[in-house]
């Protein structure tokens, strides 16, 4: 006879592998935090280095300071982000990578260098889906 564990069950259990297709595994979550227009552009962008809140919702342009604070608070849940805030007069709140972020972040580049430098290809098929 095989139980089925919860979610809480399978996060406490460290001899169980992560399955991002499996319905209820823990990863998926994550993996959607990351991958999301603003958790990639966040991560992504944090790569260049620290950045107060101000400064980041400038450089992810569009971004509201709502889905920004959303998704960094998201980020820095799953251990991607580091936040940091100065005792300051007014207080500074910076963010930066974790090991983790820089990872997934170094990954994530990637994949948007690869989209960029094959834009031309990505609106030749664009075309030729609506032609067809």
């Amino acid at each position: 006879m095989t139980t089925q564990r919860t979610a809480s069950e399978q996060t406490d259990d460290p001899t169980l592998e992560a399955d991002v297709f499996a319905r209820d595994c823990t990863s998926r979550p994550v993996l959607q935090n990351v991958a999301s227009r603003w958790g990639t552009l966040a991560l992504v962008a944090l790569r260049e280095g620290p950045y107060r809140f101000s400064a980041l919702r400038r450089r992810v342009d569009g971004v509201s300071e709502r889905m920004l604070a959303q998704t960094l608070q998201a980020l820095e849940r799953d251990g991607m982000v580091h936040r940091e805030v100065r005792e300051t007069i007014p207080p500074k709140v910076e963010y930066t990578l974790t090991e983790l972020g820089a990872q997934v972040a170094e990954h994530l580049e990637a994949l948007i260098v690869t989209l960029e430098t094959n834009m031309a290809r990505v609106a030749e098929a664009q075309e030729s889906y609506h032609r067809d």
